[in-house]
């Protein structure tokens, strides 16, 4: 009986599989797919939603979120203290979603306003019309750099400064703020020292016509001022001056 040439080639197939199982060898079987990193703070599921690397000069981890009515124009994006992460900022992001924005923390591994623009760029892709900046520390001090840039990707509709020093490695604030045109915050406690002093020098020199200063009593330092009475007033003073749908 003679073999169809489809029944020659189904036994060779056959053969040469055969042949590679006895060396020993396997054919590779197919990457399993990374999680989304949940940054040590978010639950699998948030970060299956929101977790994102942004390309660009950099990699930028973050995290987005829409706000909770969908469709959000204005996002903020939070910048963290030095040795602190955007997981510095997950207790109080609901807040904002619920009032209407959508939220974009980020770790800031560099020069944060660089990581700014990268966040604004990616921003600007879903949609977003302008961003707020809020930064604690050296994340300050990068948002009031930020906002000062004439080429950041979204206009600032507003710039939150909490425990801001004047300088941090190659952001300088004293000189952003002189043309800083955005509403501007600043924040920080009493006692801690010298970040509340460098807010009433970042305010006394601030350019922009609409700028508030808010030094509360106490020693917190960064995001934990929005746990010590600071979230009610940066939430006031942006539906004033950045309203989620203005």
């Amino acid at each position: 009986m003679r073999r169809t040439t489809a029944g020659r080639l189904a036994v060779a197939a056959a053969v040469v599989a055969v042949l590679a199982g006895c060396d020993g060898s396997r054919a590779a079987a197919p990457a399993a797919a990374s999680s989304p990193p949940t940054y040590g703070c978010l639950t699998a599921e948030q970060a299956a939603k929101g977790s994102v690397t942004v390309e660009g000069l950099a990699s930028l981890e973050a995290y987005y979120r829409d706000s909770d009515a969908g469709g959000a124009k204005i996002a903020v994006v939070f910048s963290h203290q030095n040795g602190g992460s955007l997981c510095d900022w997950i207790p109080y992001l609901d807040s904002f979603t619920r009032a209407g924005y959508a939220v974009l923390p980020f770790n800031a591994n560099g020069t944060v306003s660089d990581g700014i623009e990268e966040a604004a760029g990616y921003l600007k892709g879903k949609g977003v019309a302008k961003v707020v900046l809020v930064g604690a520390s050296k994340g300050g001090t990068g948002s009031l750099v930020a906002g000062a840039l004439p080429d950041l990707a979204l206009p600032p509709a507003a710039v939150v400064s909490l425990s801001a020093p004047e300088s941090f490695s190659g952001d300088n604030a004293g000189t952003a703020v002189k043309r800083l045109t955005a509403p501007v915050l600043f924040a920080a406690e009493e006692r801690d020292q010298p970040f509340a002093d460098s807010a009433r020098s970042l305010h006394a020199a601030a350019a922009a016509a609409d700028k508030q200063l808010k030094i509360y009593p106490g020693g917190n330092h960064g995001a934990t001022l929005l746990s010590d009475g600071a979230l009610p007033d940066v939430l006031a003073f942006l539906a004033r001056w950045a309203p989620p749908r203005g």
